[in-house]
């Protein structure tokens, strides 16, 4: 009886070791280090492009609303809104989009996390 239980108590070699474990957590670990700038990297290009779309947006329908009303300035508040040139504005990061342009206005820009982004027409 003794040599049935020993049968089925027997060790299998087939475990790692952890000088194996602790390299795959290193290797894993280096690879979120790589990974996490690349990730807020695109992070903030992708922002960047959502705030530039928007303002071109501004720029064409504030140029829109002074050819449409024969006016040489414009605010925020005069084409954005329901039944405006424009219905909204997605906010990506918390930007602000409060100035006035004019005739003479060739730029628009806004702040998002300290960075200036900024279109020019």
């Amino acid at each position: 009886m003794n040599n049935i239980n020993s049968r089925h108590i027997q060790k299998s070699g087939r475990g790692f070791t952890l000088v194996e474990i602790m390299i795959v957590v290193v290797i894993i670990g280096l690879l979120a280090a790589m990974a996490i700038p690349a990730f807020n990297k695109v992070r903030q290009t992708s922002q960047d492009k959502a705030v530039l779309n928007n303002l071109r947006q501004i720029a064409s329908a504030s140029q829109q609303y002074m050819l449409d009303d024969g006016v040489t300035q414009v605010g925020i508040t005069n084409i954005l809104g329901p039944g405006l040139h424009m219905t909204g504005l997605s906010s990506v990061a918390d930007e602000t989009y409060d100035f006035t342009l004019g005739t003479n206005t060739t730029r628009v820009q806004t702040t998002i996390n300290g960075r200036v982004v900024s279109y020019e027409f």
